[in-house]
């Protein structure tokens, strides 16, 4: 690639040509402020915090749409630079609701954080009437325009996620986000996945705050509580407390549940791996038996409500799985309950995601396999919500021990924990179907070809003398893009695997939120991804047919995978949704 040479702040730089002025500046260490841009999704210019100056230029211009050329000169810091930015800023605030102390995103504000670096504390020369908005709340997360600053990041995520349910209605002063016609989020095909919370720069989306409902449950006395934490928890949780991005905080994610109050901290790596031996199983049976190809993964609720939405007639694809964290619920309701003398109805289920979808799934109409009166999981909190409770409880998440879960259901194996990065559950899954199919202990564990956060991965393995092709959609764009090949019988796949979030669960709506100077320049989801790689690696059992408290649970309580008494805890069925409510 040529390069061009240009000069920034007087400084001589050679950067690559086709850059633009944002991305020559980062090389250079300097963060351009922006509030709307997120590279390769909101490149729109529109919110003009990242104006500088370029020699000859008759006006400021958009650092992060304008490209460099050769001899170009950019001035980032001049006082009319500064000016410029710091008049923006007041005209943002004279419209925000700066209710900025009881606001969860207080701390973590890229609006708040422009203000203090440039010293913007009032908006007191453009201050005047102001519009006001209703809250738009489902049961999985909650959108107030009243903090919006119409940066239309949320508006670019929902697109590139196909849905499209929002974007930009009224003009002028009354411009606001919102759906088709004002129609609640309730009445279009949101398919739950909270990209547009973790792209938000501000306090206008959030997941529904569940934590008061745990703190009352954990209160009392007569209760049960008992928490699972899915695998992608441990790879982001430390993010809030200061660790480096990637740490592996499981011990001390553990440890923190306990003081908070649990009875019991399990491990949703249990559930993932009784998610392979069901969903293997019922792999094998379709391939054997004739059954509908290619089978697709429903791990990911935000998926499953896609396709629900969109393509209603692939539903026969959908394995009849039920995720990793309904199927511990389930198991925690029946099987640990029986085994430990508790009435189910006395236990209150809490699980730890990195979704907002969890949310919505927890009260489908089939997730009651524990029991027709009992919800698998009675409460789902986001990894955000987690550590606003640790917060809240005063607990030093940096120096506590490091823990291990409780036992059976905290046992788990390195298959489980990589479902938290796009094509772990294709991979762990076969690891179990090759054994099982070829009648054998194979040594390779490894499918390298599924791993990795490009937005669609192709591979085919030999099995047991038979070529099984594979495929990995992170993102529902990916998604349908696979789902049109299906639909029009191009797909010769035997199994995909589908995240809604891109680059999986560690990308999941109820993650850390990570500024745009980073994410814009760091490849976040491979850097998460890879502390459960590491932990995988570092297993000394890799296979989910391997664990010896699944294999304890078939012989005990379930019989084999499949069996009728699986399909009644652990399977589920789905449903056609409409994409706009009458």
């Amino acid at each position: 690639m040529e390069n061009v040479n240009i000069k920034i702040n007087g400084m001589p730089m050679s950067v690559p040509a086709g850059s633009t002025i944002i991305e020559a500046c980062k090389l250079a260490g300097i963060d351009i402020p922006t509030l709307c841009y997120m590279k390769e999704m909101n490149e729109i210019g529109a919110c003009r915090m990242c104006v500088v100056e370029v020699k000859g230029a008759r006006s400021l211009v958009a650092a992060c749409v304008y490209p460099v050329n050769e001899g170009m000169e950019v001035i980032t810091n001049s006082p009319k630079v500064i000016e410029s930015r710091k008049t923006t800023l007041e005209l943002i605030l004279s419209t925000h609701d700066r209710k900025c102390l009881s606001c969860s995103r207080s701390g973590k504000c890229e609006l708040q954080t422009l203000c203090r670096e440039l010293g913007v504390e009032d908006a007191a020369r453009f201050d005047g009437a102001r519009p006001t908005y209703e809250i738009d709340a489902t049961q999985w997360l909650v959108r107030d325009n009243n903090k919006c600053v119409l940066c239309r990041r949320c508006v670019a995520a929902c697109n590139d996620q196909y849905a499209g349910v929002i974007g930009a209605n009224a003009r002028g002063f009354d411009t606001h986000i919102g759906c088709a016609f004002e129609q609640p989020l309730n009445n279009v095909a949101c398919i739950a996945c909270g990209q547009c919370i973790v792209n938000c720069p501000v306090g206008a989306l959030r997941e529904k705050d569940d934590t008061d409902k745990v703190f009352e449950a954990i209160a009392d006395p007569e209760k049960v509580v008992v928490v699972q934490t899915a695998p992608a928890v441990r790879a982001a949780l430390g993010e809030e407390f200061g660790f480096e991005m990637g740490t592996n905080v499981e011990g001390k994610m553990v440890a923190a549940l306990r003081r908070m109050g649990f009875d019991k901290v399990f491990d949703t790596d249990f559930g993932a791996d009784l998610t392979i031996m069901e969903e293997g199983y019922e792999f094998i049976d379709r391939v054997q038996n004739g059954g509908v190809l290619p089978m697709i993964t429903s791990c990911s609720p935000g998926w499953v409500k896609f396709l629900e939405h969109y393509y209603p007639d692939l539903i026969p694809h959908l394995s009849t799985c039920k995720s990793p964290q309904t199927m511990q619920g389930a198991i925690t309701k029946s099987y640990w309950a029986e085994k430990n003398g508790i009435d189910p109805h006395n236990i209150v289920s809490v699980s730890v995601m990195p979704c907002v979808a969890k949310k919505f799934e927890i009260t489908r109409d089939d997730e009651n396999g524990a029991g027709a009166d009992l919800q698998d999981v009675d409460i789902s909190i986001t990894t955000r919500e987690l550590a606003s409770m640790i917060e809240r409880v005063g607990l030093n998440f940096a120096s506590l021990p490091d823990e291990e879960f409780d036992n059976p259901l905290g046992e788990d194996t390195g298959a489980a924990v990589i479902f938290g990065a796009t094509g772990g559950v294709m991979e762990a899954a076969l690891r179990t179907a090759a054994d099982v199919l070829e009648g054998k202990d194979l040594e390779s564990v490894d499918y390298t070809e599924v791993r990795g956060t490009a937005g669609i991965k192709e591979a085919t393995y030999k099995v047991a003398g038979m070529d099984v092709k594979v495929a990995v959609a992170s993102g529902a764009k990916n998604a349908a893009k696979l789902m049109d090949k299906v639909a029009k019988g191009e797909a010769d796949y035997h199994f995909i695997e589908i995240m809604a979030c891109p680059g999986g669960c560690v990308n999941g709506g109820g993650q850390p939120i990570i500024p745009a100077k980073v994410k814009n320049f760091t490849d976040y989801k491979a850097v998460r991804a890879s502390a459960l790689y590491k932990a995988d690696e570092a297993a000394t059992l890799r296979k989910s047919h391997k664990n010896p408290e699944i294999i304890k649970l078939y012989d005990e309580f379930l019989g084999k995978p499949n069996s009728h008494k699986a399909h009644e805890l652990l399977h589920t069925s789905y449903v056609p949704r409409k994409k706009y409510m009458d």
